[in-house]
């Protein structure tokens, strides 16, 4: 009797647990789109005056927009290391794409763990080794531009999405997180026939732009540009995201994923410039007319241009559609703990230098807890602090003055308060010495990068 009763009482609660197991919400899929170089002023929900972005100005239609989100670096390594680790790049004494991410757990890796199927499609620029398993990463597809697409019709990011696309398809029955890492609108910009075609009535108003884009116009005819042709053609870069972004967003309707999958599409910094520094004007160069909207700076600068980027995020009945979030100030050093508090991952790092911020996703207003930092991998270099309204760019290598800008009424970073807000100065300097005081001491790279 009591081995019939024990054998029950076994039966009872394996039936029990398994209920439990198939009853409990499956953790969302996570599909994140990044674009290289993509200005935030690119998109026509940001209001770029010529681009043509159905697909994701309709992404920001079924979610949220936010104006005020931010990378952790301004080139394409130290903004990717942030996301991906949840430290800012500047902790970092080995330049990661070098020499990768050490011991330092990563987003894949937490997810992986907590039972997702992770994939990673297109640009790398994270490590040395990209085999599959790396960083919890079941499946590795580095992938190039696509093949063939100056002669044809292509995007060069064809290749990237259909990978994950394959990848989505493959794994449509169990949670997923997948980078879509394109390539556009990354230096050069040279985009095939058709896709430039779609812009032939395009006729440049250099009105239509703002003033921090008119040195951008001016640089692209000093080279021998033409402002329509360069225009067409960074137009219909964007425009091929677009349509890549439309096949993967179909895909997952098309799978019945789309109630439970978080989809984001950003960009890793601002963009690129025209001419760069020592390397002068390339081929293709007048190409690169990127659009920041109202901020100063863009790719290898701290200043807005440079740091704010368009971010879209959609869930529905999660994140509210059609809203445009002006007040909350966000960044990818949030992208670690915020996923962790969504997916339910229990074991992860003690130490974030990004904070949730789920709840402003899920439509809360609230101040941020944590101030933003940049500062590259060179012991001298000149870092800068977001924190509340204000950002504070500090002396570059000790030399000139300070520069402080009141961010809620003058985001273009034009008119230097400094010398009227002494103490405001003081406070964030502050903040910035006890923050670089953790930072290592000197830095390894095995060469100069500019990407």
């Amino acid at each position: 009797m009591k081995s019939i009763f024990f054998a029950v009482t076994i039966f009872c609660m394996t039936v029990t647990l398994s209920h439990v197991q198939a009853t409990e919400p499956r953790p969302p899929n996570i599909v994140f789109m990044f674009a290289d170089d993509l200005g935030y002023g690119d998109l026509g929900c940001y209001g770029h005056p010529y681009a043509k972005t159905p697909a994701l100005d309709q992404l920001a239609n079924e979610g949220t927009r936010f104006t005020q989100f931010y990378v952790t670096g301004v080139t394409c390594n130290p903004s990717r290391t942030g996301l991906m680790t949840g430290l800012f790049p500047a902790r970092f004494s080995k330049y990661a794409a070098d020499f990768g991410f050490g011991e330092r757990v990563t987003i894949t890796e937490l997810l992986k763990k907590r039972g997702y199927q992770t994939g990673h499609f297109g640009k790398w620029h994270i490590g040395p080794d990209d085999a599959d398993g790396t960083y919890g990463i079941d499946t590795v597809r580095v992938i190039g531009k696509s093949r063939d697409v100056i002669a044809g019709n292509t995007g060069r990011d064809d290749d990237v999405y259909a990978a994950a696309i394959d990848f989505i398809r493959k794994n449509k029955d169990e949670s997923f997180y997948v980078n879509v890492w394109g390539h556009a609108t990354h230096f050069p910009v040279n985009t095939a026939k058709g896709l430039a075609a779609e812009f032939n009535d395009v006729t440049v108003k250099r009105n239509d732009f703002s003033p921090t884009m008119q040195h951008k116009f001016d640089e692209c005819k000093k080279i021998g540009g033409d402002l329509d042709d360069s225009m067409r053609q960074y137009l219909s870069d964007v425009y091929q995201i677009d349509r890549n972004v439309d096949r993967l967003l179909e895909t997952l309707e098309e799978l019945e994923l789309r109630d439970n999958t978080i989809v984001v599409f950003s960009s890793d910094h601002g963009p690129a410039p025209v001419v760069l520094g020592k390397q002068g004007a390339r081929k293709y160069s007048n190409n690169m007319l990127g659009y920041a909207g109202q901020f100063r700076g863009g790719k290898h600068d701290q200043y807005e241009g440079g740091t704010r980027v368009p971010f879209i995020i959609r869930w529905p009945d999660k994140v509210e559609a059609g809203r445009v979030d002006t007040q909350n100030v966000c960044s990818f050093i949030d992208w670690m703990p915020t996923l962790c508090a969504i997916a339910g991952v229990e074991q992860r790092p003690k130490e974030f230098d990004g904070e949730d911020i789920s709840d402003i996703w899920f439509g809360t207003d609230r101040e941020r807890i944590k101030p933003l930092f940049w500062k590259t991998s060179s012991t001298g270099s000149t870092p800068a602090i977001r924190d509340g309204k204000w950002k504070l760019h500090l002396p570059r290598k000790q030399r000139g003055e300070p520069e402080l800008y009141d961010l809620s009424i003058d985001p273009s970073e034009s008119n230097n308060v400094a010398s009227e807000h002494p103490e405001i100065v003081k406070q964030l300097s502050a903040k910035v010495a006890a923050w670089v005081a953790t930072l290592p001491t000197q830095y390894t790279k095995t060469k100069d990068k500019q990407d």
